[in-house]
């Protein structure tokens, strides 16, 4: 069965338009609870989760009355980090868990990310199931008048996620010492992310706190984090971290204000946790995107580098076929297996924190792992139908490939949220870089040109 409701992240589009309108998100509640209602005679659970934009009340009324309709009862836990809500569909035995965000994109978009009872997000396979029951929705059986489910706020909720990402950070350390800048992005982090590094000991510096609906990733989280850098160096913080709307991704930044992208994050967790003897699997999973200095380092210390599609949820999946238990995206998604069923920005951050406290050296010296080589990232936006179908956008793609040769990677993918086509190209020469994806985007561009004539 093949998805087309469904992306690379859950369902995501603009706010009031299909498919994030309260129609879709109440029959997606009722095909994805028939889909995990037990029958049994005990309770069924689902637990909603959301960041803060404004039309997340709009889509969490749609989906309570699509869940308790068919006999489900739903726990509310409000503005929550997707992680917390990937553990707390654990902790609280629940049948699913549903996370209403569209991570880093801005307050207009929304979106549907969906948990199963063990707190891993669905496989293609359920995702196509749900979909099928998605297009007969209005002949799903309804519960009786006395089996309705029924709907309440969780209480404590902030408190059970703290102590969870807490026990990410050794207990023989504390923050002491440490001046952090933490930016939530006026997203679904801003009450617990301060409150953890303070209660580490931390001096703690926040922004990105305030959220009023609409100024989620607003000049601010992983998408823009120069603001968090200039308060770095403005402060003279040892660290900056930013984290997306719905913190399951980061981005630092050294006591220099100087970004570290998602390969140094994973350079950093990976070495140091060989080094303690917590590194599973010999490697580290990530995807296509990443750096092939990364990749250079980790075989040059013994470890493997697995590359997967882009998508954490493909990271995962490999992460859990070959045991191990690091992994993450270029992008900032971090899935730390000890810690968590998905992305955890915080976890990740803590992470890097105890690697600064047991070497008592700055993030600028512990981060220098790897040498990065030169890679060249464009996105190019398209209308109509799919340019790499096209003759002449084919041709540039292989020609591009023949210039990087062997010792280089083109990427070209079209993003799963957006109208946009990914285009990298990484090797040894940064004109050739260039120059490869140059081809290629000047080849979509031409073929989108033609289309709109």
């Amino acid at each position: 069965m093949s998805r087309t409701l469904f992306g690379t992240d859950g369902i995501r589009g603009r706010a009031n338009v299909e498919p994030i309108t309260p129609s879709i998100a109440m029959a997606v509640a009722m095909a994805s609870g028939a889909r995990f209602h037990t029958n049994h005679a005990g309770r069924n659970l689902v637990l909603i989760g959301k960041d803060t934009r404004l039309s997340g009340y709009m889509l969490e009324t749609a989906m309570v009355a699509g869940f308790t309709s068919i006999g489900m009862d739903v726990v509310l836990v409000g503005p929550m980090p997707t992680p917390a809500v990937a553990m707390l569909v654990q902790s609280m035995r629940a049948n699913l868990g549903v996370m209403i965000s569209a991570s880093h994109n801005p307050y207009y978009d929304n979106g549907i990310k969906l948990f199963g009872p063990d707190g891993y997000k669905l496989s293609d396979q359920v995702e196509a199931e749900i979909e099928e029951m998605f297009t007969r929705w209005q002949s799903l059986p309804l519960s009786n008048s006395e089996s309705l489910g029924r709907a309440r706020r969780l209480e404590d909720e902030q408190g059970r996620y703290i102590e969870f990402v807490k026990s990410a950070f050794p207990r023989d350390l504390r923050l002491e010492g440490l001046k952090v800048v933490i930016d939530c992005a006026n997203g679904a982090a801003y009450k617990a992310a301060p409150r953890v590094l303070f209660e580490l000991g931390a001096e703690v510096i926040s922004m990105g706190v305030s959220p009023d609906g609409f100024n989620i990733n607003d000049n601010c989280g992983t998408t823009a984090p120069e603001a968090m850098m200039n308060l770095v160096n403005n402060e003279g913080a040892d660290i900056g971290i930013s984290l997306d709307g719905d913190a399951d991704r980061l981005i630092l930044a050294d006591e220099e204000g100087r970004k570290l992208d998602g390969d140094q994050i994973l350079g950093l967790i990976g070495s140091s946790w060989l080094i303690d003897g917590k590194l599973s699997g010999g490697g580290i999973v990530a995807t296509v995107m990443s750096n092939l200095g990364l990749e250079r380092y980790l075989n040059g210390i013994g470890l493997k580098l697995v590359r997967v599609k882009v998508g954490d949820r493909y990271v995962l999946e490999a992460m859990r076929a070959g045991g191990y238990n690091v992994g993450g995206e270029q992008s900032g998604h971090m899935i730390l297996a000890d810690y968590g069923t998905t992305g955890d920005g915080l976890a990740a951050a803590l992470q890097v924190l105890a690697a600064m406290k047991r070497s008592e050296k700055p993030l600028s010296q512990v981060s220098k792992i790897f040498e990065p080589m030169p890679q060249i990232l464009r996105n190019v936006r398209f209308v109509g139908p799919d340019p790499l179908s096209i003759d002449s956008v084919k041709s540039a793609i292989v020609a591009s490939k023949a210039r990087l040769g062997d010792s280089g990677l083109l990427v070209i993918r079209k993003s799963g949220t957006e109208p946009l086509i990914r285009v990298m190209a990484q090797g040894e020469n940064q004109i050739e870089v260039l120059s490869a994806v140059e081809r290629v985007v000047d080849a979509i561009e031409q073929a989108t040109k033609k289309t709109m004539e």
